[in-house]
Parts: C-alpha cells; sequence; structure tokens
C-alpha cells in the first residue's frame, strides 16, 4: 500500500501548509475512504511527514481548529452533484 502526503506551499526558508491545502488533503481522504469525517483531525498526521506537522498544527490552532475536533468540521462545507 501506498501513501501519499499531503501538497504544500513552499516558501523560499520554508514549507508552508494553508488551512486550504489541509482542507483539501482531508477531503481527498475522505472520498478515498482512507479515514473517516468522525475521526479526529490528529488523524491526518499519518499522512504528512512528522516534520512538517508542527506547520500544520500551527495553522490549523491559527484557525481555531483543536486536534481533537472532527475531520468532517474541517472539511466545511461541501457541493453534492446529486442527492
Amino acid at each position: 500500500m501506498s501513501v501519499k502526503t499531503v501538497s504544500s506551499v513552499v516558501t523560499s526558508t520554508s514549507v508552508q501548509y494553508t488551512l486550504e491545502v489541509i482542507q483539501e488533503e482531508a477531503r481527498r481522504l475522505v472520498h478515498k475512504g482512507v479515514v473517516s469525517r468522525q475521526q479526529p483531525i490528529y488523524t491526518l498526521c499519518q499522512f504528512i511527514p512528522a516534520r512538517e506537522w508542527g506547520w500544520v498544527e500551527c495553522e490549523l490552532e491559527k484557525n481555531n481548529y483543536l486536534l481533537r475536533d472532527r475531520i468532517g468540521d474541517l472539511m466545511g462545507h461541501e457541493e453534492w452533484q446529486n442527492d
């Protein structure tokens, strides 16, 4: 089984994860069935390199997310093609 990691925005000095990048990765993992919307956000650390997880935590904290919050809360509003 291969696991892809989260895309990131690279600046001249460091890697920065924007909230949008983190949300998109969460959506991708949920749609693939790798994680559930009901799991806590910290579950995503399995898919992000350990050396970069600190940046993700800072971005989440800056946007008032707790690691114990659900991935579904992080994903926010989704548009459905058909109901």
